[in-house]
């Protein structure tokens, strides 16, 4: 007798605890592991142009509203507008939104579902029903049933009735695991996306300027030889220069021509590209964007990158894909916990009357408790393969973790490179511009004393506007290669209103 209470006695406490560890549950599925993309320790390491570029770089702090060192009002008219109206944006925002309000949906399964219903509907029984069936099988009297089932009745109805799925599996949980990790992609995304928009409307912005600029060149270089050509007709017509060298003139004014549709197409399309950017209908922008024909010539900033390991914190798209990781090796366990049995538990409780006055009578009320289990049992295989396929998308999502940051390296090293060789350019141009300045002015005093004709003056004239055109050519790739660098470095405004 004593055996038999220990025995009863021992396996209500391993029930009690199997009850419990039911209850608690367990997580399916391998945890994430933090991705720690290599980065290196100085940006003297990891480049390809011998340590070139280090010299431009510079330990002060970085400038978040980097385009506001052009000193361009219209630019930063431009930033502004962009952001509030970009239609790319605000397709991101809404992308964001929609991750947040999945969230909601999600973590609702963790917790009980509560329903309220109430119905009336008025019916009629079948009098050759299966009831009537069993009846006539009871020897009752048949005439009398079918009498009552064929009178119609209303039935009235109300009640409350509640369901919870218990996470023993971790399904659920998983589930919000996977969901979070969604909203952290989207907002690196979104981050993304107003990176790229501030970065394409200053690339777009600086191209045009630096087009204009080249057009107004083009023109005065033009006038330039045609008065030089006009010069060799009339001393070919005197007889005092050959015919060779107005062909040859007549042939560089005809390619000078020639080069200025191209530049106006160019022009045309960077002015709609900055629409769209913006928002805006063709043409919008285009007596705002022919208020000024130049950049405003300021000295670039020194280059603050901070320190390496700092970019791949900035960039958003590396942001993005260690989330997509994340929330790959989360759904892994989503899918493992499918392949265990499930226990929702449900009650319900209500009334239901036929009579109107009798719906709150106790005796009409109805209820029911219990749980359910469903189990999984013959699927040929349909869950076991969901739990690989998932286990590859998250070796398709590691994989692209680490080639969204070598991606990430070598824009980094290509527009730090570039930045270098267009600032030796730059240098080199300028004494070039600087000299051809100095002859000009040379030439034209000589005019003025009458040692010189002015043949000589116009063509001086022509080798600094050339210079001009070099060196405002120059200028523009600079610039738009500073754009270029800030995108590399995922450097930008932490907040939309900026």
């Amino acid at each position: 007798m004593r055996n038999s209470n220990c025995a009863s006695t021992r396996f209500f406490h391993i029930s009690v605890f199997g009850l419990s560890l039911l209850l608690s549950g367990c997580v399916m599925g391998p945890d994430y592991e933090e991705a720690k993309p290599v980065s290196p320790q100085s940006w003297a390491l990891w480049n390809s142009s011998n340590n070139q570029y280090n010299l431009l770089l510079s330990e002060h702090d970085i400038q978040t509203n980097w385009w506001e060192a052009f000193n361009d009002p219209v630019l930063n008219r431009l930033q502004q507008r962009a952001i509030q109206n970009s239609p790319d944006l605000q397709t991101a925002a809404l992308q964001f939104a929609q991750a947040r309000a999945q969230r909601i949906g999600i973590n609702a399964q963790s917790l009980p579902q509560v329903n309220l219903s109430a119905g009336v509907s008025r019916q009629r029984q079948s009098e050759y029903g299966a009831g009537t069936r069993t009846f006539e099988a009871l020897s009752g009297d048949r005439s009398t049933l079918a009498e009552v089932l064929g009178r119609p009745f209303t039935l009235y109805q109300t009640g409350l009735d509640a369901s919870w799925e218990l996470d023993l599996w971790g399904r659920v949980s998983r589930s919000i695991e996977v969901a979070d990790a969604n909203i952290a992609q989207q907002a690196a995304l979104l981050d993304y996306a107003r990176l790229s928009l501030l970065s394409e409307v200053a690339r777009n912005y600086l191209e045009l300027r630096t087009l204009q600029q080249q057009v107004v060149l083009y023109e005065k270089d033009i006038v330039a030889l045609e008065s030089l050509t006009g010069i060799t007709e009339q001393r070919v017509k005197s007889g005092v220069a050959e015919a060779l060298n107005l062909n040859l003139n007549l042939a560089e004014l005809a390619a000078l021509k020639a080069n200025l549709p191209p530049l106006q197409a160019q022009i045309h399309t960077l002015k709609n590209s900055l629409a769209l950017l913006l928002g805006e209908l063709p043409g919008k922008l285009h007596e705002e964007l022919t208020e000024q024909t130049s950049i405003p010539s300021n000295p670039l900033p020194e280059l603050a990158l901070g320190l390496p390991s700092q970019v791949v914190n900035r960039r958003p798209d590396i942001r993005a894909a260690e989330h997509q990781l994340h929330a790959a090796t989360a759904n892994i366990g989503v899918a493992t916990a499918n392949l265990y049995p499930s226990i929702s538990l449900g009650a319900a409780f209500g009334f239901e009357s036929y009579l109107a006055g009798e719906l709150a009578d106790w005796g009409s009320r109805s209820w029911s408790i219990g749980p359910v289990l469903n189990l999984p049992l013959f699927d040929h295989g349909r869950l076991k393969s969901r739990v690989q396929l998932r286990e590859l998308e998250q070796q398709q999502a590691a994989v692209n973790f680490h080639q969204t940051v070598l991606k990430a390296w070598k824009e980094v090293d290509d527009t730090l490179f570039g930045y270098a060789s267009i600032k030796q350019k730059e240098h080199e141009l300028h004494v070039r511009e600087e000299n051809a300045f100095n002859h000009y002015n040379l030439v034209q005093s000589r005019y003025q004393a009458g040692l010189e004709n002015f043949s000589a003056v116009l063509m001086s004239e022509r080798q600094y506007l050339q210079a001009r055109m070099a060196s405002n050519e120059n200028r523009g790739q600079l610039y738009t290669q500073y754009v270029m660098i800030n995108k590399a470095i995922g450097n930008g405004p932490d907040n939309l209103s900026l």
